[in-house]
């Protein structure tokens, strides 16, 4: 599957999700898309950055846009992770690694001095016509809903 690039149309993918789905770009034609990776379900970045997504979830749906944010976690832990902090957007378990592949977010980390491969957070945002539209790498989780709000609002 090609990799992304800003300015081009994203390659369909079709991905479990919670809510016992199976969740593909094409169904979302029509619609502007919000994908943020993070690194795990129920730690304290990934928390507060679903629900900094959240709590803005209704400016979000005013500009016609979903969010779907995406780990290596199972879809139950997804589940759990979505019930417990009451998130108004689904969830998709990429466990074979296939559009952490396609979007590049794969990338060697150091955890309490070892160098493991992991999600590195980041966040995409895809027009409405399905081109890869902004990009966020390697971002901090304080202010960038905000940030991603004014790049949608910018389309």
């Amino acid at each position: 599957m090609a990799k992304v690039s800003l300015g081009k149309k994203v390659s369909n993918f079709k991905i479990p999700a919670t809510g016992d789905k199976e969740i593909s770009l094409s169904d979302l034609k029509g619609k502007n898309v919000i994908i943020y990776f993070y690194p795990k379900d129920s730690t304290p970045g990934c928390t507060r950055e679903g629900q900094d997504f959240r709590d803005n979830i209704r400016k979000f749906r005013a500009r016609n846009a979903v969010i779907l944010g995406v780990s290596r976690d199972s879809v139950k832990s997804h589940e759990n992770f979505k019930e417990k902090q009451k998130f108004p957007f689904d969830l998709l378990s990429d466990k074979e690694e296939k559009l952490c592949a396609q979007f590049d977010v794969i990338k060697e980390k150091n955890m309490y001095g070892k160098k493991v491969m992991g999600i590195e957070r980041s966040t995409f945002l895809i027009d409405d016509s399905g081109v890869l539209r902004q990009e966020w790498r390697k971002l901090k989780v304080d202010g960038h809903v905000d940030e991603v709000l004014e790049a949608l609002k910018a389309l």
